[in-house]
């Protein structure tokens, strides 16, 4: 189970995608010629100065384009290239300046020796045309031209945020690690686009399109996501629109809407679907088959790199790593996913210096929410989680305890063994786990198998997500939208107060009525369907970190101005949520939209928030805005915390959706509000994480 934060396909069109660029550096080049480099000196004394001689030319200033536009019309072009900070203040780019990004194809070198190769130097003279001109639309239909402009639009609302990782002075046995799971992780690309659907769809994007090109990218497919675009008929990254289908159910299945409703009333629907399998048809009869089968090529690869990567590692303080990696390696030959959770369950900050997750596990990627998406998450382990386990690991119990309380009968505390939140910096993520904007800020893991029911299993808050300078200002300009300037006045975009949110969520998907939780022998996914029963884990495990925050500080574990903090940024997450709408273009749901409206549907309901139609929002411009009565918070968050673990405890499905029916669905007053936060979020570009990872 994960958390994502909102504020703010394979690897198929490589020759493709650089001839097309080719194409447009050189036209580019032909309008603004590159600058040959100055002569060396002459020898000799200059001439008089009534000789006729020409100065050499200057060096190329590359100052046409400010930062954030550099950044923008990049992706545009579908350049794997990222303008850092202007750290000296000149208004250029320079050579110190600039990272090559992970990308579907190879970044060609944009510096060398300390200055501006020839690529950079065509690179950047497109991307001058391009803001001097605008794209190019002449011979292109009607038509065509209102799909390039709307994949333009669904681009615009993404702003790139940049994790940088550099092993160029790691040990040689950390660089090879490296190398082999970045292999890894372009295999994983490859399997999850099947899993989507779009695997082979890129070589149909036409060769003058880079910005369909990148969108594909971004979105593992030709489909627009972003709420402005997602439903305009217009935008996709192919000329013919495909529908979305996905590769893990047979396609004519799909073509009813309640296609997952008719296979949960199947009497084999525990076979078919079980979360490592491809359902498909033989002979008129629907069967699952294991992922090891249905995606063996690419399975056996990643095998390949997994066991070469455990093979490089021959530090004895990496003996952790490198039982996981082999018992990966394994996994994905056999699809015995539990056998690699028991050496993955025993890392941790304290035995190794890596954060690897690899194969499949979320849910929430498909209709029916039920088939595990493939995916990795690569990262460093921060030592500054240590600080966090020391505070909340002798209270974990006690935090049980409080949950099963509010859940009531059935549910009965139990003992749980989980590891409480590692810190990680992420360096690459990959599959499922690459979002197009947003992204993961923490997951709690396993969902199955007896590490995920026994209490054992491992909680991540991922701290470098987002955290750069753009990202925070970006939030802070939407929250002054919202919010009314006495409440504004306490926001705190801090990481660890953004951390602290994140931390409790994952902790407190491990207590209280859990993945595996039965009621009367049959789990939430059984008793709820997997979309609703989703939507409600994640919805416990936000409440519950609301809660917390207000419990913890009660009990003097936490400082009570922190815990104040961090209620107000929980508030501002899911604003952020909310602002992205409740359902897919598809018409899914999505959970994290569903369960902000829930909570903040009832924290204004129970009076901790208040809507002050007259009153100016803390920016000076919105009429309308929000307070937070960060007094009333701990109630309201207990409420709400009884309500939903009730719910779960019960297994009341009827429960369920009259909470959703009266926050989600229900037209009124909350949904026209919702209308609000909606536009004035969606103003924000939610950030499009980049990789750069330099060896």
């Amino acid at each position: 189970m994960k958390i994502p934060r909102l504020i703010p396909p394979s690897r198929r069109a490589s020759l493709t995608a650089l001839a097309g660029l080719a194409a447009l550096a050189t036209c580019a080049s032909c309008a603004q010629p590159h600058v040959p480099p100055p002569a060396d000196p002459p020898s000799a004394p200059p001439p008089a100065p009534t000789t006729t001689s020409q100065a050499a030319p200057p060096a190329p200033r590359f100052d046409q384009i400010p930062r954030l536009e550099f950044n923008r019309i990049a992706v545009e072009l579908d350049l794997p290239l990222f303008w850092i900070a202007d750290r000296n203040g000149s208004g250029a780019v320079d050579p110190d300046e600039v990272a090559a990004l992970w990308y579907h194809t190879p970044a060609p070198a944009w510096v060398a020796s300390g200055a501006f190769t020839p690529a950079f130097t065509s690179a950047y003279a497109a991307m001058a045309k391009v803001k001097a001109e605008g794209p190019l639309r002449a011979g292109l239909d009607e038509a065509e031209v209102r799909r390039r402009d709307a994949v333009l639009a669904e681009l615009a609302a993404g702003r790139p945020s940049l994790l940088r990782s550099d092993f160029r002075g790691a040990s040689a046995e950390d660089r090879a690690i490296v190398t082999h799971l970045l292999k890894v992780a372009e295999l994983i690309e490859q399997i999850h686009a099947k899993q989507l659907g779009s695997a082979g769809m890129a070589d149909k994007i036409p060769a003058d399109d880079p910005a369909s090109r990148a969108l594909f990218w971004r979105n593992q497919g030709p489909w627009c996501q972003q709420p402005k675009t997602r439903n305009d008929p217009n935008c996709s990254a192919l000329p013919d629109k495909p529908p979305r289908v996905t590769g893990v159910y047979p396609a004519h299945l799909q073509k009813d809407k309640k296609f997952c409703a008719a296979l949960e009333a199947r009497p084999d629907q525990k076979a078919l679907l079980s979360p490592f399998t491809v359902v498909v048809e033989e002979r008129g009869a629907l069967k699952a088959v294991p992922y090891s089968e249905a995606y063996k090529p690419e399975m056996e690869a990643v095998s390949r790199e997994l066991k070469a990567a455990a093979e490089a590692i021959q530090s004895p303080g990496e003996a952790a790593f490198k039982a996981y990696l082999l018992a990966a390696s394994q996994a994905f030959l056999d699809n015995r996913w539990e056998l690699a959770d028991e050496p993955w369950a025993k890392m941790n900050a304290e035995n190794s210096a890596w954060y690897l997750r690899v194969g499949p596990d979320e849910t929430y990627w498909e209709p029916c929410s039920r088939k595990a998406g493939f995916h990795v998450s690569f990262a460093r382990i921060n030592q500054e989680s240590l600080t966090w386990q020391k505070k909340l690991d002798p209270v974990k119990a006690d935090m049980e305890t409080a949950f099963a309380l509010l859940a009531g009968a059935p549910y009965r505390a139990r003992k749980v063994a989980f590891h409480l939140p590692d810190f990680i910096d992420i360096a690459l993520n990959a599959g499922e786990s690459r979002a197009a904007t947003g992204g993961t800020a923490g997951q709690s893991l396993p969902n199955w198998g007896p590490v995920a029911t026994e209490g054992r299993g491992r909680t991540v808050v991922m701290v470098n997500l987002l955290q750069d300078d753009d990202s925070r200002a970006a939030l802070r300009d939407a929250a002054a939208s919202l919010l009314c300037k006495t409440t504004m006045e306490s926001v705190s975009l801090e990481r660890p107060v953004a951390t602290l949110g994140t931390v409790l969520h994952e902790a407190a998907h491990n207590l209280g009525p859990a993945q595996g939780y039965k009621v009367q022998g049959k789990t939430d996914d059984e008793l709820f369907g997997g979309p609703l029963a989703s939507m409600f884990e994640e919805l416990k495990a936000q409440t519950g970190a609301l809660f917390f925050t207000g419990w913890l500080a009660q009990k003097g574990v936490l400082d009570p101005a922190l815990a104040r903090m961090s209620e107000v940024r929980d508030v501002i997450w899911a604003f952020g949520q909310v602002g992205q709408g409740m359902y897919t273009a598809g018409g899914e749901a999505r959970p994290y939209g569903q369960l902000a409206a829930i909570q903040l549907g009832s924290l204004l309901d129970a009076g901790a928030l208040g809507f002050h139609r007259e009153e100016t929002a803390a920016n000076g411009a919105d009429k309308g805005c929000f307070s937070i009565q960060t007094d009333k918070l701990p109630a309201a968050a207990e409420t709400l915390a009884r309500t939903v673990l009730g719910i779960k405890a019960r297994g009341d499905k009827a429960g369920a959706l009259r909470l959703r029916e009266t926050y989600v669905d229900k037209a009124g007053a909350w949904k026209a509000l919702r209308g609000v936060i909606e536009e004035r979020m969606q103003r924000m570009p939610l950030g499009s994480v980049v990789y750069a990872i330099e060896l």
